[in-house]
């Protein structure tokens, strides 16, 4: 029989058996995987999981010519076969100039510990008593007739990354969560639905669930009886649920590769102001317990925290290695990758902070307005930056949030709505991208 080896093991095989084949460099990403899950419905049990998985793949260069395979066999033999045709596939594909991997002077030493891993154990019963107890709560709630379902689930990795280079890293990390959806009813048959959730790095960092389930029931309760409104220039709102969605697409415009391509409507404002002189994106990839945090990037090099963008302005694009040589540019170590996949710029924990009014302050500002806590659909043009989204909400009259609006359309262009945007202080930083409530000026809404 052949021989199994450990991840660690497997690891080092692979590079060791990339260069025996011919390999110029060659890097390895191994994962130990352990995920628990536990759904219900209507108080029943739907879902009880717990997988166990491993996974090693193989990153090769032959000059210039990378090639990248994975594997979740870890036998020697296996593993023999898969760093054969690693170096076989890199002698034939196209050259790459700017692929390689990162100069040993420049990767990280040490790796700072960020507290990402829960030691805790939980079964599937405990995270089922979760889900069931988000749900008791939720149809507690008067006005919802049925839930769309509850689950709770753990995550466990450990991650171990080596290459040629002679760096290596390896570290755990852990995260929960919980989710809850339902379905309202009122008299004349009307449905809606919304949902909640939580998620932590570690378990008991979690919400509770009555907290969840009620907020759950009690949002999809406040939008029954939906009407449709007219067509206008409207000042729209956007909960900080979606504000969060709304900042995830200012750093999908300054994301390296995307720059790289031309593919960005952003691409030719770095050091321009893009948002208002007051507000400021700030990045910390070492915030203990971090949704996002990262003790290094991807490719070995050690992140630091920065504004990415600063009193408005934008100082920087998110670079791995290969969007860097592209530009000609110093890489910013924002290189993320999963098993399997090359590495390319994501960003880690992030928040948008300078509000100073209230979300009632800046509610009380709007004449005519919309409160959005629903988008829908995928219309955004990351080239032209034009941005077109259904959506979902309450009116805002003279100051006051009135009765829930539905089929809606609300568009504008992304450079205007970021550089007019008004944001509030009610920022809270659990997440891996953290806003407030934000205002967008005189957008267009599309209704009746």
């Amino acid at each position: 029989m052949s021989d199994v080896l450990s991840l660690s093991d497997a690891v080092d095989f692979l590079i060791e058996q990339a260069q025996k084949n011919g390999a110029d460099a060659a890097e390895s990403f191994g994962v130990d995987s352990t995920a628990v899950n536990a759904e219900c419905r209507q108080q029943k049990t739907e879902t009880l999981e717990h997988a166990q998985t491993s996974g090693v793949d193989l990153r090769v260069f032959c000059s210039s010519r990378p090639a990248i395979v994975s594997s979740s066999i870890l036998e020697k033999s296996a593993l023999k076969e898969l760093a054969e045709r690693a170096v076989q596939m890199a002698k034939t594909v196209p050259e790459d100039p700017y692929c390689g991997l990162a100069d040993p002077a420049l990767q990280a030493k040490s790796l700072p510990d960020l507290d990402l891993y829960d030691e805790s154990e939980h079964d599937t019963q405990q995270l089922l008593e979760l889900a069931i107890a988000s749900e008791d709560a939720a149809l507690s709630v008067k006005g919802v007739s049925q839930s769309n379902g509850a689950g709770a689930s753990i995550d466990k990795s450990h991650i171990i990354m080596a290459s040629t280079t002679g760096f290596r890293r390896e570290y755990r990390r852990s995260s929960a969560s919980f989710f809850v959806s339902v379905i309202a009813a009122d008299s004349s048959g009307d449905r809606e639905t919304d949902y909640d959730y939580s998620s932590a790095v570690y378990f008991t960092d979690l919400e509770a669930p009555d907290v969840i389930g009620k907020k759950a029931g009690e949002r999809a309760v406040k939008r029954l009886s939906p009407r449709k409104i007219a067509s206008q220039t409207m000042d729209i709102v956007l909960e900080p649920r979606l504000a969060r969605e709304f900042i995830g697409t200012l750093t999908g415009a300054i994301n390296g590769s995307s720059i790289a391509r031309g593919t960005s409507f952003l691409k030719d404002c770095l050091h321009t102001q893009i948002l208002p002189a007051e507000l400021t994106l700030f990045e910390n990839p070492h915030k203990k317990r971090g949704a996002a945090s990262r003790p290094c990037d991807a490719e070995g090099l050690p992140c630091q925290s920065r504004a990415l963008v600063d009193h408005g302005f934008l100082t920087t694009w998110m670079l791995d290695l290969h969007s860097a040589r592209k530009l000609n540019m110093a890489p910013t170590a924002h290189a993320a990758r999963g098993l399997g996949g090359s590495p390319h710029p994501s960003s880690s924990n992030l928040t948008l902070s300078g509000g100073t009014a209230s979300p009632q302050e800046l509610i009380a500002n709007i004449k005519n307005g919309l409160y959005i806590t629903q988008l829908f659909g995928q219309g955004v043009n990351m080239i032209t930056g034009d941005y077109s989204r259904g959506a979902a909400g309450f009116l805002i009259k003279n100051g006051q949030i009135a009765g829930p609006v539905s089929e809606i359309t609300i568009a504008g262009n992304l450079k205007e709505m970021f550089k007019n945007m008004i944001a509030a202080n009610d920022l809270n930083e659990r997440y891996s991208v953290n806003a407030p409530t934000i205002c967008l000026p005189a957008l267009s809404v599309a209704g009746k």
